[in-house]
C-alpha cells in the first residue's frame, strides 16, 4: 500500500469517527432544552478554583450581567483580580475573611466573619438583578463548621430562577455537591510551591 492510499483511508476513518461524534453531540444539544441558573462548584486540592471562578466572572460580564462577589476566609485585598474587577461598574466585590484559618487561630473570629459574609452573599442571592454571584471559599467556611451547610443549601437554592453562583474551595461539603448543577474536582499534579517557589503576583495573586 502506498503512502497516499494509506493517508487517504486515515483520512476517510477520521472523517467516519467525527460524524458519529457529531451525531451523538448534536443530539445532546438538541435534548438540553432547560434554560435557568446553575450552581457551579470548584472543588479539589488542586490550583486553579477560584482562578475558573474569575475567568466565568469576565465571561459573565461580556454578556452584560451584573455580578457579585464574596470572599471568605481571605483576607487580602491586594490581588490581580480584585484590582482588576473592582474597576469594573458591574461588579460588586466584598473581601469579608480574616485571613487563612492557621493564621488567625481564633475561631470566634472566624464564625462572625462568615456569618457576616453570608449575610452579604444572601443579599446577593436575593438580588434577581445580579446575574452570577461568586462565594470564594465558601466551601472552607463549611469545612470548619463555620457555617451550617443545611441552611447555605437551601438559600442557594432559593434563589432567583435565572441566577447563577460558583462555590470554590477545597473539600466541599456532600451536601452542596448534591445540589449544584456541576462539579469540578482539580486534582494536584504538580504545585511550585513545593520546590519552593514563592507564590507569585500574576498567577497566584
Amino acid at each position: 500500500m502506498n503512502m497516499d492510499n494509506s493517508e487517504t483511508e486515515k483520512d476517510a476513518r477520521h472523517a467516519a469517527r467525527m460524524q458519529r461524534k457529531k451525531e451523538v453531540v448534536d443530539g445532546k444539544i438538541a435534548s438540553a432544552q432547560i434554560e435557568r441558573g446553575v450552581l457551579l462548584v470548584n472543588t479539589g486540592n488542586g490550583k486553579g478554583k477560584s482562578s475558573a471562578a474569575f475567568g466565568v466572572l469576565a465571561r459573565a460580564l461580556g454578556h452584560g450581567m451584573k455580578v457579585g462577589v464574596v470572599q471568605f476566609i481571605k483576607g487580602r485585598s491586594d490581588t490581580g483580580e480584585e484590582a482588576f474587577f473592582r474597576r469594573q461598574p458591574d461588579v460588586t466585590w466584598h473581601v469579608m475573611g480574616d485571613g487563612f484559618t492557621w493564621d488567625t487561630q481564633d475561631r470566634s473570629r472566624d464564625v462572625a466573619s462568615a456569618e457576616a459574609a453570608w449575610e452579604k452573599a444572601r443579599a446577593m442571592l436575593g438580588d434577581p438583578s445580579i446575574g452570577l454571584v461568586v462565594l470564594d471559599e465558601l466551601n472552607i467556611a463549611l469545612k470548619y463548621h463555620y457555617l451550617a451547610v443545611e441552611q447555605v443549601v437551601a438559600d442557594l437554592l432559593a434563589r432567583p430562577q435565572h441566577q447563577h453562583v460558583i462555590v470554590t474551595g477545597r473539600a466541599a461539603p456532600p451536601a452542596l455537591v448534591e445540589a449544584a448543577d456541576t462539579v469540578t474536582d482539580m486534582s494536584l499534579v504538580k504545585h511550585a510551591f513545593a520546590a519552593g517557589v514563592k507564590a507569585m503576583p500574576g498567577v497566584e495573586f
